[in-house]
């Protein structure tokens, strides 16, 4: 039944390493259970809700890839998008939380349009492929700042983090299967000890929570009561309402677009045009997540970065992105399992994950500068503007300008003149 459901045996992939890779997934997203219900509570919604719509929003957006698409990638609240959401709509602007939430259900249903025509598909298609292999090595850096992060703890969740790093660096090297995945639990593993030697003093004013699991609150699921179906556009004008959903819009397809481009890049899914085939099914899977994601109660869903570690382990068909998001549904259940692996455990993989993806770094073109230098301000923009979407727009921006100015307007294509031009008004109407 699997093998019919996602061609296992033509995508060159078995049941062991799909369900072994949608559980790596799933370990180096997790933290956005966590993490989104803190942020969306700034916003004044309520946290246990948040976390239970997290969960449900990640599992149906990633069960919708697993089925249109057959991709191993993973979809769940995105970050950025959700401290868009919190500390700019709401903190910033003024507007309720409900409004928010009715932005991100509208931005959804666009998306959900220009998923069935082939808008999004076109611009995809459009992108060169040396700029398709930037945006890969550029989400390697981007990954890799996200896990140095873990670098800047206290002295113990440092060293932790470091030794991971040469845990996993070593079973890597070792060729151990599921080596993502074990330098993750080792890690944790490591922590644990720390913590019953006493090496490890959790504290809430360090921000270091216990590594140990804490079922003291049984296995109850939050209630979405509070946050479901809330949305309103009460207090807010048209026009208003209309650049908030476009703010969302534009992230959302730039950072979708952006994340499928590196990650199936680098799983090597692209054709020899460089298109990623069944693109449609997998942007679809974005579009539902997002509009159901409004609905349950939670910040716009998105296909993560961190599908990569899924990818780097093996993943290669909708099996994996299946097993990753019936996780987040178990998760529901488990959730101080989940909460207990700290950012110290998961640093190491997002960490090897960004040294595989920028290998595909030595297959660019940097002889032609028309080609190499946008491809390096991609590469440089992402990591160091903290944004997916920044680099594509450096990246498209100065390709569309060198080839024009150099007499070669027709490389470029209208489509990804447009593109740039889009950009440039963004920044021009910026503020």
């Amino acid at each position: 039944m699997l093998e019919k459901l996602f061609h296992l045996k033509e995508n060159h992939t078995d049941v062991k390493t799909e369900l072994m890779a949608g559980i790596t997934s799933f370990l180096t997203m997790a933290y956005i259970l966590a993490v989104n219900p803190g942020i969306l509570a700034a916003a004044g919604m309520d946290q246990g809700a948040v976390f239970t719509a997290t969960a449900m929003a990640a599992f149906i957006g990633t069960l919708c890839m697993a089925f249109f698409a057959n991709y191993p990638f993973a979809l769940a609240p995105g970050m950025g998008l959700n401290a868009y959401f919190a500390y700019t709509v709401v903190l910033g602007m003024g507007y309720p939380w409900r409004v928010a939430l009715a932005a991100v259900f509208t931005e959804g249903l666009l998306f959900l349009v220009l998923s069935i025509f082939p808008v999004r598909e076109a611009i995809f298609h459009a992108i060169p492929l040396n700029l398709k292999k930037a945006v890969s090595a550029g989400i390697g850096l981007f990954i890799t700042f996200i896990g140095l992060d873990s670098f800047q703890g206290s002295g113990i969740t440092v060293l932790l983090a470091a030794a991971g790093v040469l845990v996993t660096g070593l079973l890597v090297l070792r060729k151990v299967k599921g080596n993502i995945l074990w330098g993750i639990l080792i890690t944790w593993g490591l922590g644990i000890l720390c913590q019953l030697a006493g090496f490890y003093m959790p504290s809430e004013e360090l921000g270091l929570s216990s590594l140990l699991p804490d079922f003291s609150g049984g296995l109850s699921i939050p209630s979405l009561a509070p946050v479901f179906g809330r949305l309103s556009l009460e207090g807010i004008s048209l026009p208003e309402f209309i650049t908030i959903v476009f703010a969302f819009l534009f992230v959302d397809i730039f950072d979708t677009l952006g994340t499928l481009i590196g990650v199936s890049s680098k799983a090597g899914m692209l054709d020899e045009e460089g298109r990623l085939p069944r693109i449609k099914g997998a942007l679809l899977a974005d579009a539902v997540g997002t509009t159901a994601g409004a609905v349950l109660g939670t910040s716009t869903v998105t296909t993560f970065v961190e599908s990569a570690s899924g990818v780097s382990e093996g993943g290669r068909t909708g099996l994996t992105s299946l097993t990753t998001g019936i996780l987040f549904l178990f998760s529901l259940f488990l959730s101080p399992v989940f909460l207990a692996i700290p950012s110290f455990a998961t640093a190491p993989a997002l960490i090897i994950v960004g040294f595989y993806m920028m290998s595909a770094v030595t297959e660019i073109d940097f002889s032609d500068a028309s080609e190499g230098l946008p491809a390096f301000l991609c590469i440089i923009a992402m990591p160091f503007f903290n944004s997916i979407s920044e680099g594509i727009a450096m990246g498209v921006i100065s390709y569309v300008v060198l080839n024009l100015l150099s007499g070669r307007g027709k490389k470029a294509g209208f489509l990804m003149i447009g593109l740039a031009v889009l950009f440039l008004l963004k920044y021009a109407t910026a503020g």
